[in-house]
């Protein structure tokens, strides 16, 4: 597989360039470690899998240059349900039962075929990846932590909760012992900074608990009622013996050194891993950059506590969507990696977030925009093809149709989708009429199966279903609107006759563009190849209104030359005749 090449305006290159150099000073001749962290906890949406296609991009080029390279994708499914989610189907207030239980107890919502929770939402990502071609080893925190890898780990943070304590507490801004504001920082920090750790989220990062025994980093799950809502009341370090008590009642005393039903506070629980798993790249959205926040202390805890390193890390800025706000996954409603699939091919849908920084913010289309952006996926394609497209476009186009591993499946004849959405739109994807009109786009080089042009077929008709409200499809009239044709004047009478007359001699898409357009041109006085003119335009628009409310009684619609198409010579004879 050719390597991209290297260029200034080609991130992933540089983050590849560092990761590289980094990897060797690290720990030369071994496999690069890149990772991605992902929470169960609900539908996981588009905004999350930037937290996968950063590094998955930066690890698939240094696989394109000969190295050995490991993707980690952390399952957080041992942390704790927090909330009932909204907008999710199968669940009603009685899942409240079980916040504070780890992800994988939680029951599946009603219907899943899945035995949990966490295993229920995994399952549309998992497939969404597959589908994205992107090349992973899982990782689950709920086996990591139950089945007793992290133990030394965890013993050596409790042995060491003071320094972790330390740490913590030069970003707190609240006495941990009275939760009352502090009235000296040890480490100052600006109004806007904390504003922007407030908003981010990162002040409600779980750092552990302080009770009348002291600061330790770990949270027992009760053996009771299963919850995290507990205490720990003592602990000595050359036993491991451990005392907590929990909400519901029960209290417990174990050893450390063989209890597996608990985990490490998250500010402690991520720097851990970075130095167990040997992490040199993993980026973090922009509410864990923040002052206090999980990202930044844990640079402190996983140099000081656990003799690691953090990785390189940038911050990725938050993915959109058309018309709506910052996403958030306890919201309900929001789309996910496989709610994109659906109406566009992966190609894109990587492309979307290899050309942009990882710090730059876009918005993904599931509205109108959508074809658009098509329009200008098919235009670099033509580039790429001509050999005209600039470096940086061409890194980007090779990092979306293909990996180190090969290549992703495409549509072998990739017509417009604005096209194919129109055709949708017309036919209600009924598939004869949708080979009858594909096949007339070009008499010269015909559509002789669909085959040919899915899946962006199949992705272009499930947009119609779904994101095209009802009272914006297109319904072609059944018969002549005869008060309009008779209320014509002898000029708009005229206009008709020109194009039926021209249908035979047009019938393709290219030579019903000429037609349409043609028509007012002719009706000036000018040849139909002529430039318009202000003048011309209005009489073209004034053309157009009527042609659109004679065949689908509004103003505007589908391309004319497609609706043309998608009606029939025979149809729209009977639709125009005045």
């Amino acid at each position: 597989m050719a390597q991209v090449q290297s260029n200034e305006a080609d991130w992933v290159s540089r983050f590849a360039d560092e990761v590289i150099a980094e990897a060797e000073r690290r720990a030369p001749g071994k496999p690069i470690v890149v990772a991605s962290g992902l929470s169960p906890s609900g539908p996981i949406h588009l905004g999350n899998l930037r937290e996968v296609m950063t590094p998955h991009l930066v690890a698939d080029e240094i696989r394109r240059r000969g190295h050995q390279v490991r993707h980690l994708i952390s399952w957080d499914d041992y942390d704790r349900y927090r909330k009932v989610p909204a907008g999710v189907p199968g669940i009603d207030e009685s899942w409240a039962a079980h916040i504070g239980k780890p992800l994988t107890s939680v029951p599946a919502p009603a219907g899943s075929e899945y035995p949990n929770w966490a295993e229920h939402f995994k399952a549309a990502m998992v497939a969404s990846l597959a589908e994205l071609g992107i090349e992973y080893d899982p990782i689950s925190q709920t086996e990591q932590y139950t089945s007793g890898v992290y133990r030394e780990q965890i013993l050596h943070a409790m042995k060491h909760r003071a320094d972790i304590d330390a740490i913590l507490d030069q970003y707190r801004t609240k006495d941990k012992a009275t939760g009352k504001p502090k009235q000296q920082q040890q480490k100052p920090v600006d109004e806007a900074e904390l504003e922007a750790a407030e908003g981010s989220g990162a002040a409600a990062e779980d750092d552990g608990s302080a009770g009348t025994a002291g600061y330790f980093p770990y949270k027992p799950y009760c053996g009771a009622c299963e919850r995290d809502l507990t205490t720990v009341t003592g602990y000595d370090d050359e036993t491991t013996e451990l005392a907590y008590t929990c909400v519901c009642g029960h209290s417990e005393t174990v050893l450390l050194s063989e209890f597996n039903r608990g985990k490490l506070v998250w500010k402690v629980d991520w720097p851990m891993r970075w130095a167990y798993e040997g992490v040199v790249f993993e980026p973090s959205g922009v509410d864990h950059s923040s002052p206090g926040s999980s990202f930044v202390v844990g640079g402190q805890i996983v140099r000081k506590v656990f003799g690691g390193e953090q990785p390189i890390g940038p911050m990725y800025a938050f993915v959109g969507i058309s018309g709506m706000a910052k996403m958030s996954s306890s919201k309900g409603g929001v789309p996910t990696p496989g709610d994109a699939l659906k109406i566009m091919e992966a190609p894109l849908l990587r492309w979307l977030y290899a050309r942009r920084k990882p710090n730059q913010s876009f918005k993904i289309a599931f509205d109108q925009e959508i074809q658009r952006l098509y329009d200008e996926w098919d235009k670099l394609e033509s580039k790429v093809a001509d050999g005209t497209v600039l470096p940086a476009d061409a890194a980007a186009h090779s990092r979306a149709v293909r990996t180190a591993a090969g290549e992703l499946p495409r549509t072998p004849r990739p017509l417009p989708y604005r096209t194919l959405a129109s055709v949708a739109d017309i036919t209600a994807g009924h598939d004869e009429q949708t080979l009858r009109i594909l096949s007339d786009l070009d008499p010269g080089n015909p559509v002789t199966t669909l085959d040919e042009v899915r899946p962006r077929l199949d992705r272009a008709e499930h947009w119609i279903n779904t994101q095209v409200p009802a009272e914006s499809r297109t319904i072609v009239r059944e018969e002549p609107d005869t008060e309009l044709l008779a209320s014509l004047d002898d000029q708009a009478r005229e206009s008709l006759r020109l194009l039926l007359e021209g249908l035979d001699d047009h019938w393709s898409l290219d030579g019903l563009t000429t037609l349409v357009y043609g028509v007012p041109k002719v009706q000036a006085g000018l040849e139909p190849d002529a430039k318009p003119t202000p003048e011309l335009k209005v009489a073209q628009r004034s053309f157009f209104a009527l042609l659109y409310h004679l065949l689908v009684s509004r103003d505007t619609g589908p391309r004319l030359p497609t609706l043309l198409l998608a009606v029939g010579a025979d149809r729209v004879r009977k639709l125009l005749a005045a």
